[in-house]
């Protein structure tokens, strides 16, 4: 019987390797370099962000649960050195028995039930009246609403606050010329002028993310709705607002921990001379107190962190309650 033919030798490839060898699945050599190269470009990109993330951010929180551990204490009659002694969270239990740090979160919290509502309807409300079909001049309103912003917070606080007083006050002029009266600064107004405040500088800010996230609303069903009769109310409240649930959601959010940390509004309220704004009227104030007239940066500390964790539950609690509403 004849042998068996060899069997016919195939063409090497274009790289040099038999079409019919073994594969062994390796990437070419020549790949490597351009692999490093776009990791040492994203790492170039990446590592200064990690860098001052741990500078600004994870050092000082570091630091403040560090001095949150410690007290200080004067050695003799004043004359000494100070002793600082390690306390454990002894810094955090007198911050909580604190009457005063007790009540500024009580102010807060009343402040944030006007406060809130205020800014975010209003917002809306003014995003939604720009983005309606009948208004006009839309980008002469935008930088109108959004002007306030621009302004520094301790400027805008300066300029409301020669509006509230007696005889500075055009505003307080016209409403005696109308037979009223008004205390801008009185324990029974004071919660509304810094709500008005606050608000007048945030609610353009805010009216610019609701109104960027309506232009996203798809305009098939804005028509389809004004077919089926719907009103411009009812499309507003039924088919906008739900399709901008998720920015509704991060101005709250952002709301809700930027309220909690109020402090340049009732600070100049304070140095004014208003009765009903003490030095501790709100946690931020109580510990610049602590901190830089008592000097106890220790309970300074507690009390900043403890801010710090309210603000978290605030941001989960705004964060869960928004998910349940974006998926009714």
């Amino acid at each position: 019987m004849a042998a068996p033919l060899a069997k016919a030798a195939r063409p090497p490839a274009a790289d040099g390797s038999r079409a019919d060898g073994p594969r062994t699945g390796r990437t070419p050599a020549g790949r490597s370099p351009v692999r490093r190269n776009q990791r040492a470009a994203a790492a170039l990109f990446i590592v200064p962000f990690f860098v001052l993330f741990a500078a600004v951010m994870v050092a000082p929180i570091g630091y403040a649960v560090w001095m949150s551990l410690f007290t200080e204490q004067s050695s003799g009659l004043g004359f000494g050195g100070t002793e600082r002694t390690f306390s454990g969270t002894g810094n955090f239990a007198r911050a909580l028995s604190d009457a005063g740090f007790r009540d500024s979160f009580a102010h807060i919290a009343l402040y944030c039930t006007l406060y809130i509502p205020v800014m975010i309807g209003g917002a809306l409300g003014l995003a939604l009246l720009v983005d309606s079909a009948l208004a006009r001049a839309k980008r002469f309103f935008q930088l109108a609403l959004f002007l306030p912003h621009a302004i520094p917070g301790l400027i805008a606080s300066i300029l409301w606050i020669y509006l509230y007083t007696p005889g500075l006050s055009p505003v307080l002029d016209w409403i005696e010329a109308a037979g009223g009266s008004w205390n801008f600064f009185s324990s029974d107004h004071v919660y509304s002028s810094i709500v008005n405040l606050t608000a007048w500088q945030w609610m353009g800010y805010n009216m610019i993310i609701f109104y960027a996230a309506l232009q996203a609303v798809p305009r098939e069903l804005i028509e389809a709705a004004d077919i089926d009769g719907a009103g411009p109310v009812r499309t507003a409240l039924q088919i906008k607002v739900p399709m901008i649930a998720s920015a509704v959601v991060m101005a709250v959010l952002f709301t809700c921990v930027g309220a909690i940390q109020l402090f340049t509004e009732p600070k100049l309220l304070n140095q004014r001379g208003t009765a009903a704004v003490d030095t501790e009227w709100s946690p931020t104030m109580y510990i610049w107190k602590t901190a830089f007239v008592q000097h106890d940066y220790g309970l300074a500390a507690a009390a900043s962190l403890l801010l710090a964790a309210l603000g978290v539950v605030l941001s989960y609690l705004v964060t869960k309650i928004g998910n349940r509403w974006k998926a009714a």
